[in-house]
């Protein structure tokens, strides 16, 4: 008769542990590892804590440094996100974000000196840092962060939020350079997460968010482009697509509205948010246009005017990675399999991130898309962060 194999007797704090690594949850907390983010983070990240943009003469913004606490929080990777905090507040905000705004540009001055190149702020990186900060607060248990992200959130409120005639209460891309007449204001569509101010208009009551997150349906609805998200928008009066600031104060009467590089982004917090967050029900179906690109193509387009015409098909990796949500929220599981095997193909095995040049903004659709698919991260209909490390 064959013999029962003996059970060999485990302690009790390490059999809690080997219950974590087999997907039950207790109290007890298992490391697990992220190789995409720690790639991004040798290639990208330097020992200080800046983001690097080596695409863009090595330049840094408040959008990669607000995206790095981001990952490094659902990473639980606490001691990037106190480097990126750090340098984030000693160089972009003057040494205090309780005080001032982070600037969105830093880089190589014309004189040869480093140091912010643009002061102005950018709202999309601010509500993802002040977003981070909150959770990394309620997350990790440390008032320090939470306070921080409030303040943050406050100022968002106070500095970058306008009423706009035909539209109403609206988060503007920045302090200054978004108003370039008296009837119009310029405005992206791909800096509202409705997951985000989802969360603020529950923390915040008081604020303008849920103001702010209902702006995002006639946004879309009027601002879209033959059911493509356009990178701008323009309100006051009337919502329609619009060419980038830069070409509005310019005048170029030859530049037409584009879905591109910034409107990639709306179809991926589409996609992320849960689809009980208020509004994003609502907004898949205003922007089908894509959608129903994809089910004709292998490559998501990298630009596509307001007409609907595609100006250049052939969209990076990390547009793949950032479909990948949206696609599987229509339930489009033939092309959700097509996304992330072309993004698989893809991949550097040298340096583990996607794309031959490794490029700043792949990784980050990238680490936004794959991560999601593998559950480190979700968001709860209210906005709060689900992370697969709690």
């Amino acid at each position: 008769m064959a013999r029962t194999p003996r059970r060999r007797r485990v302690p009790f704090a390490a059999a809690l542990c080997l219950l974590v690594a087999t997907g039950l949850q207790t109290g007890c907390r298992a490391q697990e590892t992220w190789p995409l983010w720690d790639a991004y983070a040798r290639r990208i990240i330097d020992g200080q804590g800046r983001v690097i943009d080596h695409t863009a003469q090595d330049r840094t913004t408040s959008e990669g440094e607000a995206y790095g606490l981001f990952f490094a929080l659902v990473a639980n990777d606490r001691t990037r996100f106190d480097k990126l905090l750090n340098w984030t507040e000693q160089n972009l905000a003057d040494g205090d974000l309780t005080q001032r705004l982070p600037a969105w540009s830093w880089g190589k001055r014309p004189d040869g000196s480093w140091g912010v190149t643009d002061q102005n702020p950018a709202s999309d990186a601010d509500l993802w840092m002040a977003y981070a900060l909150s959770e990394a607060g309620r997350l990790w248990h440390t008032p320090r962060y939470q306070k921080l992200g409030t303040a943050l959130a406050a100022r968002i409120a106070q500095q970058e939020v306008a009423f706009i005639p035909g539209l109403g209460t609206a988060l503007l891309p920045g302090t200054t350079g978004f108003h370039p007449d008296a009837e119009t204001w310029l405005l992206n569509p791909s800096y509202l997460p409705p997951q985000l101010l989802a969360y603020f208009a529950k923390m915040m009551p008081t604020g303008p968010w849920a103001a702010i997150l209902e702006s995002l349906e006639p946004l879309l609805t009027r601002g879209s482009g033959s059911g493509y998200a356009m990178d701008w928008v323009a309100a006051g009066g009337s919502i329609r697509p619009s060419v980038t600031p830069t070409q509005v104060c310019s005048s170029d009467t030859a530049a037409t509205p584009v879905g591109s590089y910034d409107a990639i982004r709306v179809y991926l917090w589409l996609g992320t948010a849960d689809p009980q967050t208020p509004v994003v029900r609502q907004l898949l179906p205003r922007v089908l246009g894509m959608a129903n690109y994809m089910k004709q193509r292998l490559t998501p387009p990298e630009r596509v005017d307001a007409t609907g015409r595609v100006v250049n098909p052939a969209g990076p990796p990390g547009f793949s990675a950032a479909l990948v949500p949206y696609l599987r929220a229509l339930n489009m599981g033939t092309q959700v399999k097509e996304q992330m095997e072309r993004l698989s193909e893809s991949k550097d095995t040298s340096t583990g991130l996607y794309g031959k040049d490794a490029a700043y903004y792949d990784q980050n659709l990238s680490l936004f898309g794959t991560g999601w698919v593998e559950q480190r991260y979700r968001f709860d209909p209210n906005g709060r962060l689900q992370v697969k490390w709690k």
